[in-house]
């Protein structure tokens, strides 16, 4: 039997300031808000509600403010319950993350680069080459 797959990317902009609050269990959890503009709709966008889970929301609420770019990968979940005031039944569908990536420089200058190191979920670690030479490559250097 296939397994099924929950699974979304967004980029966009942060509406509101991240909100952290700790559970009754003592984890932290953070919240915010990101408008994704529509593709090629200039004045469009949609609006999705984000949670992020201890160590990714703890880096989120610390570098990451309104109107700030970041890269959300994360699952959807929905939640439905009854409305105590109304007794109508309610719902809603909110991302919750788990890698966010921040996308703009320390001012938000949309330079692309980032003001924190990646909040990574795998313990990859990435390489800096720092001095690169014009040298022709000797093929015979290859070892396959």
């Amino acid at each position: 039997m296939a397994r099924g797959i929950n699974q979304v990317i967004l980029m966009g902009r942060l509406t509101r300031d991240p909100e952290t609050r700790t559970t009754t269990s003592g984890k932290s959890v953070t919240s915010f808000s990101l408008a994704v503009d529509r593709q090629g709709q200039d004045d469009q966008a949609d609006f999705f509600d984000v949670t992020a889970w201890e160590k990714t929301g703890e880096l989120v609420a610390q570098y990451l403010s309104k109107g700030r770019r970041c890269l959300v990968q994360g699952r959807l979940r929905q939640d439905s319950w009854d409305d105590k005031e109304t007794g109508k039944k309610r719902s809603r569908v909110e991302v919750v993350a788990f890698d966010v990536t921040f996308l703009d420089g320390p001012s938000g200058d949309n330079q692309g680069g980032s003001s924190a190191p990646r909040n990574q979920s795998s313990n990859s670690k990435d390489v800096v080459i720092e001095d690169i030479d014009d040298k022709p490559i000797d093929l015979s250097e290859i070892p396959f």
